[in-house]
């Protein structure tokens, strides 16, 4: 593969993806809804190696079918699963370092979480400086929009990495983690995020509850 450096947090975190579907096996559960591992294994695999398919990720007419290659690819032996989950295509997204940073930093970081916060022993990780720098850069315009219409003036403080504002306007709240919890956050993973959350109660809990995805 080319274009990889020691800063691609895109690869490192495929890598640690691989290693935990590995020790933990196809029928674990995961913070995807309905999802196994091995399912999401597959998922990642389509997205990778099917971009015919993979469109019904984000469009919704489509979904039928991405979800009927996914499930053709869920059949395969785990091990396979998880190999071609490890060496992308050249030809793909992961094959040219700047665009695999781009594109591929958020999904690996939360799909692996979405196996490590699955199992009920898990443990927040420390993230190197790096890697939270990366994920607070590509989280902050996602975000702005993503709550454009949420009825409150959102703050999201993120420690020694900076603030940003979103919301429609009203009542203070305010959204307090480092940039992984964030991203989990935001990513549709609230209940699973460690992060702060102050202001009015009815709209925590209406945040906690809102159906995001940045």
């Amino acid at each position: 593969m080319t274009g990889i450096d020691a800063d691609n947090f895109a690869r490192t975190e495929r890598t640690a993806l691989g290693d935990t579907l590995a020790e933990l096996g196809p029928d674990q559960p995961t913070l995807c809804e309905g999802w196994t591992t091995r399912d999401l294994a597959a998922h990642v695999v389509l997205r990778d190696r099917r971009p015919d398919a993979a469109a019904g990720i984000v469009l919704r007419p489509l979904a039928g079918r991405t979800a009927k290659v996914q499930a053709a690819l869920a059949t395969k032996p785990f091990d396979e699963l998880v190999e071609l989950l490890r060496h992308p295509p050249r030809l793909s997204m992961a094959g040219f370092g700047p665009v695999d940073r781009l594109v591929n930093t958020q999904e690996f970081f939360i799909h692996h979480e979405d196996v490590r916060r699955g199992q009920p022993t898990w443990r927040a990780r420390p993230l190197p400086r790096q890697l939270g720098l990366a994920l607070w850069v590509r989280s902050r315009t996602a975000v702005r929009f993503a709550l454009r219409r949420f009825p409150a003036s959102i703050v999201i403080n993120a420690p020694d990495y900076g603030k940003l504002r979103a919301g429609a306007g009203g009542p203070e709240l305010r959204v307090t983690g480092d940039p992984g919890e964030l991203t989990l956050f935001l990513a549709g993973r609230q209940r699973a995020a460690e992060v702060k959350l102050t202001g009015p109660e009815e709209l925590v809990e209406q945040l906690r509850t809102k159906r995001l995805g940045v």
